[in-house]
Protein backbone atom coordinates (compact mmCIF):
# COMPACT_ATOMS: atom_id res chain seq x y z
CA UNK A 1 0.00 0.00 0.00
CA UNK A 2 1.51 3.40 -0.79
CA UNK A 3 1.92 5.77 2.17
CA UNK A 4 0.17 8.35 0.54
CA UNK A 5 -3.34 6.57 1.39
CA UNK A 6 -2.26 6.60 4.86
CA UNK A 7 -1.18 10.00 5.06
CA UNK A 8 -4.51 11.34 3.05
CA UNK A 9 -6.60 9.22 5.53
CA UNK A 10 -4.74 10.97 8.79
CA UNK A 11 -5.63 13.96 7.10
CA UNK A 12 -8.95 13.34 6.78
CA UNK A 13 -9.49 11.52 10.35
CA UNK A 14 -7.69 14.67 12.01
CA UNK A 15 -10.21 17.03 9.81
CA UNK A 16 -13.02 15.82 10.95
CA UNK A 17 -14.86 16.09 14.93
CA UNK A 18 -17.03 12.97 14.50
CA UNK A 19 -16.33 9.67 16.24
CA UNK A 20 -18.21 7.90 14.12
CA UNK A 21 -16.77 9.40 10.87
CA UNK A 22 -13.29 9.03 11.87
CA UNK A 23 -13.78 4.92 12.94
CA UNK A 24 -15.58 5.27 9.13
CA UNK A 25 -12.24 6.13 7.19
CA UNK A 26 -10.25 3.75 9.07
CA UNK A 27 -12.17 0.84 8.72
CA UNK A 28 -12.12 1.67 4.96
CA UNK A 29 -8.31 1.78 5.00
CA UNK A 30 -8.30 -1.02 7.24
CA UNK A 31 -10.34 -3.38 5.13
CA UNK A 32 -8.43 -2.77 1.70
CA UNK A 33 -4.98 -2.72 3.21
CA UNK A 34 -3.10 -6.08 2.14
CA UNK A 35 -3.21 -8.58 4.47
CA UNK A 36 1.00 -8.69 5.26
CA UNK A 37 0.96 -4.79 5.45
CA UNK A 38 -2.18 -4.55 7.51
CA UNK A 39 -0.23 -4.25 10.75
CA UNK A 40 1.95 -1.84 9.50
CA UNK A 41 -1.27 0.33 8.12
CA UNK A 42 -3.03 0.35 11.60
CA UNK A 43 0.04 0.81 13.75
CA UNK A 44 1.01 3.95 11.11
CA UNK A 45 -2.70 5.24 12.06
CA UNK A 46 -2.28 4.56 15.46
CA UNK A 47 0.63 7.57 15.35
CA UNK A 48 3.18 4.61 16.59
CA UNK A 49 6.20 2.82 14.74
CA UNK A 50 6.64 -0.90 15.52
CA UNK A 51 10.13 -0.22 16.63
CA UNK A 52 9.90 2.46 18.68
CA UNK A 53 10.98 6.22 18.50
CA UNK A 54 14.02 6.44 16.61
CA UNK A 55 15.17 8.63 18.81
CA UNK A 56 15.71 11.72 16.07
CA UNK A 57 15.16 15.21 16.55
CA UNK A 58 13.66 18.75 14.35
CA UNK A 59 17.22 19.65 13.78
CA UNK A 60 17.54 16.04 11.36
CA UNK A 61 13.65 15.91 10.72
CA UNK A 62 13.50 19.40 9.99
CA UNK A 63 16.25 19.96 6.93
CA UNK A 64 14.67 21.38 4.20
CA UNK A 65 14.72 18.41 1.71
CA UNK A 66 12.28 18.77 -1.52
CA UNK A 67 9.32 16.40 -1.97
CA UNK A 68 8.81 13.84 -4.56
CA UNK A 69 6.32 15.05 -7.44
CA UNK A 70 4.24 12.04 -7.37
CA UNK A 71 3.64 8.81 -4.59
CA UNK A 72 6.22 6.12 -4.87
CA UNK A 73 6.54 5.35 -1.15
CA UNK A 74 5.37 2.53 0.46
CA UNK A 75 4.49 1.31 3.86
CA UNK A 76 7.00 -1.37 3.61
CA UNK A 77 9.66 1.06 2.30
CA UNK A 78 9.03 2.89 5.38
CA UNK A 79 9.00 0.06 7.75
CA UNK A 80 12.28 -1.29 5.83
CA UNK A 81 13.89 2.51 6.58
CA UNK A 82 12.87 2.63 10.36
CA UNK A 83 14.03 -0.71 10.66
CA UNK A 84 17.66 0.88 9.23
CA UNK A 85 17.32 4.41 11.79
CA UNK A 86 16.70 2.02 14.49
CA UNK A 87 19.77 -0.05 14.17
CA UNK A 88 22.44 2.90 13.37
CA UNK A 89 24.52 3.03 15.82
CA UNK A 90 28.56 4.05 16.77
CA UNK A 91 30.65 6.82 15.47
CA UNK A 92 29.19 8.52 12.83
CA UNK A 93 25.34 7.74 13.58
CA UNK A 94 23.87 11.20 13.33
CA UNK A 95 25.59 11.78 9.63
CA UNK A 96 23.90 8.16 8.98
CA UNK A 97 20.86 8.87 10.46
CA UNK A 98 20.31 11.90 8.50
CA UNK A 99 21.18 9.59 5.26
CA UNK A 100 18.60 7.73 5.89
CA UNK A 101 15.78 10.40 7.03
CA UNK A 102 16.71 12.40 3.79
CA UNK A 103 15.98 9.75 1.71
CA UNK A 104 12.97 8.88 3.13
CA UNK A 105 11.88 11.81 2.84
CA UNK A 106 13.01 12.74 -0.64
CA UNK A 107 10.73 9.74 -1.82
CA UNK A 108 7.78 11.42 -0.22
CA UNK A 109 5.48 14.23 -1.71
CA UNK A 110 4.72 17.28 -0.04
CA UNK A 111 1.84 15.34 2.18
CA UNK A 112 4.05 12.29 3.06
CA UNK A 113 6.40 14.39 4.30
CA UNK A 114 3.98 16.18 6.91
CA UNK A 115 2.92 12.71 7.90
CA UNK A 116 6.09 11.07 8.52
CA UNK A 117 7.35 14.26 10.63
CA UNK A 118 4.65 13.75 12.71
CA UNK A 119 5.23 10.14 13.03
CA UNK A 120 8.82 9.72 13.03
CA UNK A 121 8.63 12.38 16.03
CA UNK A 122 5.80 10.99 17.74
CA UNK A 123 3.75 13.90 17.08
CA UNK A 124 0.98 12.10 14.76
CA UNK A 125 -2.44 14.65 15.92
CA UNK A 126 -5.61 13.14 14.53
CA UNK A 127 -7.64 12.86 17.70
CA UNK A 128 -8.12 9.86 20.10
CA UNK A 129 -4.94 7.78 18.11
CA UNK A 130 -5.39 4.23 19.18
CA UNK A 131 -8.65 4.02 20.73
CA UNK A 132 -10.24 5.17 17.09
CA UNK A 133 -8.45 2.47 15.69
CA UNK A 134 -9.19 0.04 17.52
CA UNK A 135 -12.63 1.08 16.40
CA UNK A 136 -12.12 0.97 12.99
CA UNK A 137 -10.66 -2.44 13.14
CA UNK A 138 -13.48 -3.98 14.75
CA UNK A 139 -15.79 -1.84 12.01
CA UNK A 140 -13.60 -3.31 9.17
CA UNK A 141 -13.21 -7.16 11.02
CA UNK A 142 -17.39 -7.43 11.67
CA UNK A 143 -16.02 -7.71 15.43
CA UNK A 144 -17.92 -6.54 18.78
CA UNK A 145 -14.86 -3.26 20.06
CA UNK A 146 -15.27 -4.67 23.32
CA UNK A 147 -13.67 -8.06 22.13
CA UNK A 148 -11.26 -6.52 20.74
CA UNK A 149 -9.71 -4.28 23.29
CA UNK A 150 -9.79 -7.16 25.81
CA UNK A 151 -7.83 -9.32 23.28
CA UNK A 152 -5.31 -6.23 22.51
CA UNK A 153 -5.21 -5.62 26.18
CA UNK A 154 -3.67 -9.18 26.54
CA UNK A 155 -1.66 -9.44 24.05
CA UNK A 156 0.13 -6.27 24.59
CA UNK A 157 -0.31 -4.60 20.67
CA UNK A 158 -3.30 -3.27 18.43
CA UNK A 159 -1.20 -4.21 15.04
CA UNK A 160 -0.15 -7.61 15.77
CA UNK A 161 -4.40 -8.24 16.95
CA UNK A 162 -5.77 -6.14 14.00
CA UNK A 163 -3.62 -8.06 11.78
CA UNK A 164 -4.62 -11.46 12.99
CA UNK A 165 -8.44 -10.19 13.00
CA UNK A 166 -8.62 -8.20 9.48
CA UNK A 167 -7.38 -11.90 8.02
CA UNK A 168 -9.39 -14.33 10.41
CA UNK A 169 -12.11 -12.53 11.80
CA UNK A 170 -13.64 -13.40 15.11
CA UNK A 171 -11.48 -16.50 15.49
CA UNK A 172 -8.52 -14.86 16.10
CA UNK A 173 -9.89 -13.64 19.32
CA UNK A 174 -10.88 -16.97 20.90
CA UNK A 175 -8.63 -18.53 23.46
CA UNK A 176 -6.67 -14.90 23.72
CA UNK A 177 -6.17 -14.64 27.59
CA UNK A 178 -3.49 -13.68 30.03
CA UNK A 179 -0.35 -15.82 29.69
CA UNK A 180 2.96 -16.24 32.00
CA UNK A 181 5.80 -14.38 30.17
CA UNK A 182 3.60 -12.31 28.00
CA UNK A 183 3.05 -8.66 29.28
CA UNK A 184 -0.10 -7.20 29.15
CA UNK A 185 -0.41 -3.44 29.62
CA UNK A 186 -1.35 -2.37 32.93
CA UNK A 187 -4.57 -1.45 34.34
CA UNK A 188 -4.38 2.32 35.01
CA UNK A 189 -6.08 4.85 37.55
CA UNK A 190 -8.43 7.96 36.96
CA UNK A 191 -8.35 11.20 38.49
CA UNK A 192 -10.00 12.31 42.13
CA UNK A 193 -9.71 16.10 43.56
CA UNK A 194 -9.78 14.48 46.83
CA UNK A 195 -10.37 11.65 49.08
CA UNK A 196 -13.35 12.59 50.32
CA UNK A 197 -14.72 12.66 45.89
CA UNK A 198 -12.89 9.41 45.94
CA UNK A 199 -14.83 7.87 48.62
CA UNK A 200 -18.40 8.70 47.64
CA UNK A 201 -17.35 7.73 43.77
CA UNK A 202 -15.80 4.63 44.45
CA UNK A 203 -17.70 3.40 48.32
CA UNK A 204 -15.73 0.63 50.06
CA UNK A 205 -12.70 0.64 48.88
CA UNK A 206 -8.88 -0.08 49.66
CA UNK A 207 -6.90 3.30 50.12
CA UNK A 208 -2.98 2.41 48.67
CA UNK A 209 0.07 4.56 48.89
CA UNK A 210 0.65 5.66 45.09
CA UNK A 211 4.61 5.62 45.18
CA UNK A 212 6.63 7.51 42.25
CA UNK A 213 9.12 4.62 41.00
CA UNK A 214 9.03 1.90 37.76
CA UNK A 215 5.88 0.45 37.04
CA UNK A 216 6.67 -3.48 36.71
CA UNK A 217 5.24 -6.64 36.12
CA UNK A 218 6.85 -9.36 37.33
CA UNK A 219 6.24 -12.76 35.24
CA UNK A 220 7.52 -16.25 37.35
CA UNK A 221 7.38 -19.85 35.57
CA UNK A 222 9.75 -22.08 37.25
CA UNK A 223 13.34 -20.47 37.71
CA UNK A 224 12.75 -18.24 34.95
CA UNK A 225 11.35 -14.60 35.58
CA UNK A 226 11.05 -11.39 33.43
CA UNK A 227 10.13 -8.11 34.43
CA UNK A 228 8.32 -5.72 32.16
CA UNK A 229 7.63 -1.57 32.87
CA UNK A 230 4.09 -0.09 31.99
CA UNK A 231 4.80 0.41 28.06
CA UNK A 232 5.79 -3.80 28.21
CA UNK A 233 9.56 -3.17 27.78
CA UNK A 234 11.41 -6.24 29.34
CA UNK A 235 14.29 -4.75 31.93
CA UNK A 236 14.88 -8.24 33.86
CA UNK A 237 18.63 -7.79 33.23
CA UNK A 238 18.61 -4.70 34.77
CA UNK A 239 16.90 -5.51 37.97
CA UNK A 240 18.39 -8.78 39.60
CA UNK A 241 17.29 -8.20 43.04
CA UNK A 242 13.68 -8.01 41.92
CA UNK A 243 14.19 -11.09 39.92
CA UNK A 244 15.64 -12.66 42.98
CA UNK A 245 12.80 -11.57 44.82
CA UNK A 246 10.57 -13.26 42.41
CA UNK A 247 12.01 -16.75 42.92
CA UNK A 248 12.04 -16.43 46.61
CA UNK A 249 8.42 -16.47 46.66
CA UNK A 250 6.90 -19.70 47.46
CA UNK A 251 4.72 -20.06 43.77
CA UNK A 252 5.80 -21.34 40.99
CA UNK A 253 3.48 -19.89 38.34
CA UNK A 254 2.37 -16.20 38.60
CA UNK A 255 2.02 -12.41 37.20
CA UNK A 256 2.59 -9.69 39.87
CA UNK A 257 1.88 -6.04 39.29
CA UNK A 258 4.20 -3.31 41.59
CA UNK A 259 6.69 -0.33 41.28
CA UNK A 260 9.90 -0.49 41.99
CA UNK A 261 11.94 2.45 44.12
CA UNK A 262 14.78 3.27 45.21
CA UNK A 263 15.57 4.79 49.37
CA UNK A 264 17.35 6.32 51.19
CA UNK A 265 19.58 5.92 54.60
CA UNK A 266 16.03 6.87 56.49
CA UNK A 267 13.90 4.65 54.32
CA UNK A 268 12.75 7.43 52.28
CA UNK A 269 12.08 6.80 48.53
CA UNK A 270 14.71 8.68 46.48
CA UNK A 271 13.33 11.08 43.24
CA UNK A 272 12.06 9.41 40.27
CA UNK A 273 14.71 10.67 37.81
CA UNK A 274 17.47 8.36 40.17
CA UNK A 275 15.72 5.41 39.63
CA UNK A 276 14.91 5.71 35.87
CA UNK A 277 18.63 6.22 35.45
CA UNK A 278 19.08 2.93 37.22
CA UNK A 279 16.84 1.22 35.29
CA UNK A 280 18.18 2.53 32.03
CA UNK A 281 21.48 1.66 32.78
CA UNK A 282 22.61 -1.41 30.57
CA UNK A 283 26.35 -1.03 30.50
CA UNK A 284 27.59 -2.02 34.60
CA UNK A 285 24.80 -3.42 36.48
CA UNK A 286 26.20 -4.53 39.04
CA UNK A 287 28.05 -1.20 39.70
CA UNK A 288 24.04 0.66 39.28
CA UNK A 289 22.95 -2.10 41.90
CA UNK A 290 25.70 -0.93 44.20
CA UNK A 291 25.49 2.73 43.34
CA UNK A 292 21.35 2.61 44.13
CA UNK A 293 19.74 -0.64 45.47
CA UNK A 294 16.25 -0.73 44.61
CA UNK A 295 13.02 -2.73 45.88
CA UNK A 296 9.62 -3.91 44.49
CA UNK A 297 6.57 -2.82 46.13
CA UNK A 298 3.53 -5.28 44.66
CA UNK A 299 -0.10 -4.30 44.57
CA UNK A 300 -1.86 -6.92 42.76
CA UNK A 301 -1.59 -10.77 41.59
CA UNK A 302 -2.90 -11.32 37.72
CA UNK A 303 -2.25 -15.26 37.86
CA UNK A 304 -1.40 -17.64 40.07
CA UNK A 305 -0.49 -21.01 39.24
CA UNK A 306 -2.81 -21.96 36.21
CA UNK A 307 -5.55 -19.45 37.08
CA UNK A 308 -6.07 -16.07 35.43
CA UNK A 309 -7.38 -13.61 38.37
CA UNK A 310 -8.18 -10.77 35.73
CA UNK A 311 -11.66 -10.90 36.89
CA UNK A 312 -11.68 -11.37 40.30
CA UNK A 313 -12.69 -8.50 42.64
CA UNK A 314 -9.54 -6.65 43.68
CA UNK A 315 -10.40 -7.45 47.73
CA UNK A 316 -9.71 -11.09 46.51
CA UNK A 317 -6.64 -10.79 44.52
CA UNK A 318 -5.17 -8.94 47.01
CA UNK A 319 -6.32 -11.45 49.77
CA UNK A 320 -4.30 -14.10 47.16
CA UNK A 321 -1.48 -11.62 47.30
CA UNK A 322 -1.38 -11.59 50.51
CA UNK A 323 -0.71 -15.33 50.62
CA UNK A 324 2.43 -15.05 48.53
CA UNK A 325 4.23 -11.96 48.87
CA UNK A 326 5.05 -11.45 52.19
CA UNK A 327 4.54 -7.86 53.90
CA UNK A 328 7.40 -5.97 53.70
CA UNK A 329 6.78 -6.68 50.16
CA UNK A 330 3.57 -5.36 49.62
CA UNK A 331 2.24 -1.23 49.25
CA UNK A 332 0.97 -0.16 52.03
CA UNK A 333 -2.75 0.12 52.32
CA UNK A 334 -5.50 1.00 54.23
CA UNK A 335 -9.62 -0.71 53.54
CA UNK A 336 -12.20 1.15 54.25
CA UNK A 337 -15.10 -0.52 54.32
CA UNK A 338 -17.28 2.33 55.06
CA UNK A 339 -16.47 4.94 53.62
CA UNK A 340 -19.12 7.53 55.55
CA UNK A 341 -17.44 6.27 58.92
CA UNK A 342 -13.40 5.76 57.93
CA UNK A 343 -13.34 8.79 55.62
CA UNK A 344 -11.17 10.57 58.61
CA UNK A 345 -8.82 7.69 58.65
CA UNK A 346 -8.45 7.47 54.70
CA UNK A 347 -7.64 11.63 54.92
CA UNK A 348 -5.02 10.91 57.57
CA UNK A 349 -3.78 7.85 55.30
CA UNK A 350 -3.30 10.27 53.10
CA UNK A 351 -0.80 12.50 54.42
CA UNK A 352 0.66 10.02 56.30
CA UNK A 353 1.54 8.57 52.69
CA UNK A 354 2.85 11.88 51.89
CA UNK A 355 4.74 12.65 55.02
CA UNK A 356 6.95 9.27 53.99
CA UNK A 357 7.38 10.75 50.99
CA UNK A 358 5.05 9.01 48.82
CA UNK A 359 3.13 10.89 45.47
CA UNK A 360 -0.35 10.45 46.98
CA UNK A 361 -2.61 7.65 47.18
CA UNK A 362 -5.09 5.60 44.73
CA UNK A 363 -8.27 4.69 45.80
CA UNK A 364 -9.34 1.25 44.41
CA UNK A 365 -13.20 0.09 44.42
CA UNK A 366 -12.99 -3.22 46.42
CA UNK A 367 -15.34 -5.27 44.08
CA UNK A 368 -13.15 -3.87 41.09
CA UNK A 369 -12.06 -6.10 38.68
CA UNK A 370 -8.28 -5.50 36.83
CA UNK A 371 -9.55 -3.80 32.90
CA UNK A 372 -6.28 -4.58 31.28
CA UNK A 373 -4.60 -1.26 29.52
CA UNK A 374 -7.89 0.95 30.70
CA UNK A 375 -8.05 4.58 32.96
CA UNK A 376 -11.25 3.35 34.68
CA UNK A 377 -13.56 5.02 37.19
CA UNK A 378 -12.85 2.03 39.66
CA UNK A 379 -8.88 3.03 40.71
CA UNK A 380 -8.56 6.91 41.46
CA UNK A 381 -5.37 8.43 42.21
CA UNK A 382 -5.13 11.48 44.63
CA UNK A 383 -2.03 13.44 44.81
CA UNK A 384 -1.37 17.15 45.33
CA UNK A 385 -1.47 19.39 42.73
CA UNK A 386 1.44 21.94 41.84
CA UNK A 387 0.67 25.03 39.86
CA UNK A 388 2.86 27.74 38.64
CA UNK A 389 3.12 31.10 36.77
CA UNK A 390 5.49 30.88 34.09
CA UNK A 391 6.81 33.06 31.24
CA UNK A 392 6.35 31.71 27.67
CA UNK A 393 10.25 31.66 26.50
CA UNK A 394 9.51 30.62 22.91
CA UNK A 395 6.98 28.19 20.95
CA UNK A 396 7.00 25.37 18.36
CA UNK A 397 4.85 25.27 15.56
CA UNK A 398 2.63 22.36 15.33
CA UNK A 399 2.02 19.27 13.11
CA UNK A 400 -0.94 17.60 12.55
CA UNK A 401 -4.34 19.34 13.28
CA UNK A 402 -2.53 21.33 15.09
CA UNK A 403 -0.61 22.65 11.73
CA UNK A 404 -0.12 26.61 11.57
CA UNK A 405 -0.36 26.82 15.36
CA UNK A 406 1.73 27.99 18.03
CA UNK A 407 1.65 24.62 20.31
CA UNK A 408 4.77 23.40 22.27
CA UNK A 409 5.52 25.75 24.48
CA UNK A 410 9.18 26.75 26.20
CA UNK A 411 8.46 27.61 29.66
CA UNK A 412 11.07 29.54 31.90
CA UNK A 413 10.76 31.14 35.70
CA UNK A 414 12.64 34.29 36.88
CA UNK A 415 16.04 34.40 37.66
CA UNK A 416 17.41 36.80 40.37
CA UNK A 417 19.32 38.60 37.59
CA UNK A 418 16.42 39.50 36.01
CA UNK A 419 16.91 36.74 33.29
CA UNK A 420 14.89 33.69 32.87
CA UNK A 421 15.59 30.27 33.41
CA UNK A 422 13.82 27.41 31.31
CA UNK A 423 12.06 24.78 32.70
CA UNK A 424 10.60 22.23 30.05
CA UNK A 425 8.11 22.77 27.48
CA UNK A 426 4.41 21.35 27.02
CA UNK A 427 1.37 21.45 24.97
CA UNK A 428 -0.38 19.54 26.99
CA UNK A 429 -3.95 21.42 28.37
CA UNK A 430 -4.44 23.41 24.95
CA UNK A 431 -7.55 23.86 24.17
CA UNK A 432 -8.12 24.51 20.40
CA UNK A 433 -9.31 27.83 20.99
CA UNK A 434 -6.23 28.23 23.89
CA UNK A 435 -4.08 27.63 20.71
CA UNK A 436 -5.49 29.70 18.16
CA UNK A 437 -5.48 32.49 20.73
CA UNK A 438 -2.01 31.95 22.18
CA UNK A 439 -0.73 31.76 18.16
CA UNK A 440 -1.75 35.04 17.73
CA UNK A 441 -0.52 36.48 20.72
CA UNK A 442 2.83 35.04 20.49
CA UNK A 443 2.73 36.05 16.62
CA UNK A 444 2.93 39.76 18.21
CA UNK A 445 6.00 39.01 20.67
CA UNK A 446 8.43 37.00 17.95
CA UNK A 447 11.58 37.72 17.63
CA UNK A 448 12.80 35.04 15.78
CA UNK A 449 10.99 32.01 13.16
CA UNK A 450 13.61 29.19 12.21
CA UNK A 451 10.59 27.64 11.05
CA UNK A 452 9.98 25.50 13.35
CA UNK A 453 10.57 27.05 16.49
CA UNK A 454 9.28 31.26 17.41
CA UNK A 455 11.49 32.96 19.67
CA UNK A 456 9.39 35.75 21.72
CA UNK A 457 9.59 38.24 24.29
CA UNK A 458 9.23 37.36 27.63
CA UNK A 459 5.87 38.60 28.45
CA UNK A 460 2.96 36.18 28.66
CA UNK A 461 2.49 34.13 31.68
CA UNK A 462 0.90 30.81 31.92
CA UNK A 463 -0.66 29.18 34.71
CA UNK A 464 1.27 25.33 34.94
CA UNK A 465 -0.28 22.68 36.90
CA UNK A 466 2.80 20.34 37.38
CA UNK A 467 3.37 16.76 39.25
CA UNK A 468 6.87 17.76 40.88
CA UNK A 469 10.58 18.49 39.70
CA UNK A 470 13.36 15.90 38.07
CA UNK A 471 16.99 17.01 38.06
CA UNK A 472 17.92 17.57 34.46
CA UNK A 473 21.23 18.74 33.17
CA UNK A 474 19.40 20.11 30.25
CA UNK A 475 17.93 22.79 31.74
CA UNK A 476 20.28 26.23 33.63
CA UNK A 477 18.49 26.10 36.69
CA UNK A 478 19.25 21.96 37.05
CA UNK A 479 15.75 20.90 37.16
CA UNK A 480 12.46 20.36 35.25
CA UNK A 481 9.02 20.04 35.41
CA UNK A 482 7.38 16.47 35.07
CA UNK A 483 4.20 16.30 33.65
CA UNK A 484 3.28 20.14 32.96
CA UNK A 485 0.15 20.85 31.30
CA UNK A 486 -1.32 24.25 30.64
CA UNK A 487 -3.92 25.50 32.78
CA UNK A 488 -5.00 28.81 31.04
CA UNK A 489 -3.35 31.84 30.17
CA UNK A 490 -2.82 34.48 32.22
CA UNK A 491 -2.37 37.70 30.22
CA UNK A 492 -3.70 39.35 33.63
CA UNK A 493 -0.04 39.09 35.06
CA UNK A 494 3.25 40.61 33.59
CA UNK A 495 5.97 38.42 33.20
CA UNK A 496 7.10 40.89 36.49
CA UNK A 497 4.69 38.74 38.49
CA UNK A 498 5.93 35.04 37.83
CA UNK A 499 7.10 32.43 39.99
CA UNK A 500 10.80 33.21 40.30
CA UNK A 501 13.04 29.82 40.29
CA UNK A 502 13.58 29.91 44.25
CA UNK A 503 9.91 29.26 44.19
CA UNK A 504 9.74 26.78 41.87
CA UNK A 505 12.49 25.30 44.06
CA UNK A 506 10.83 25.41 47.38
CA UNK A 507 7.96 24.48 45.96
CA UNK A 508 9.02 21.22 44.23
CA UNK A 509 11.29 20.08 47.29
CA UNK A 510 9.42 17.41 47.76
CA UNK A 511 10.63 15.91 44.44
CA UNK A 512 13.48 16.98 44.30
Amino acid sequence: MLLAEVARVSREVAGTAARSRKTALLAEVFAAAPAEEAGLVVSYLSGRLPQGRPGIGWRTLGRDTAPAPLPSLTVRAVDAAVSELAAVAGPGAQAERRRIVDGLLGAATAEEQAFLRGLLSGEVRQGSLEAVALEGVAKAAGVPAADLRRAVMLEGALPRVAAAVLAEGAAALRGVTLRVGQPVRPMLAGTARSVADALVALGPCAVEEKLDGIRVQVHRSGDEVRIHTRSLDEITDRLPEVAELARSLPGERFVLDGEVIGQDADGRPVPFQEIAARVGSRVDVAAARRALPVRAYFFDLLALGDRVLLDLPVRDRHAALAALVPEASRVRRLVVDDPAARAAEAEAFLSGALDRGHEGVVVKALDSVYAAGRRGKRWLKVKPVHTLDLVVLAAEWGHGRRTGLLSNLHLGARTADGTYAMLGKTFKGLTDEMLRWQTGRLGELAQEDDGFTVRVRPELVVEIAYDGLQRSPRYPAGVALRFARVLRHRPDKSAEQADTVETVLEQGGRGT
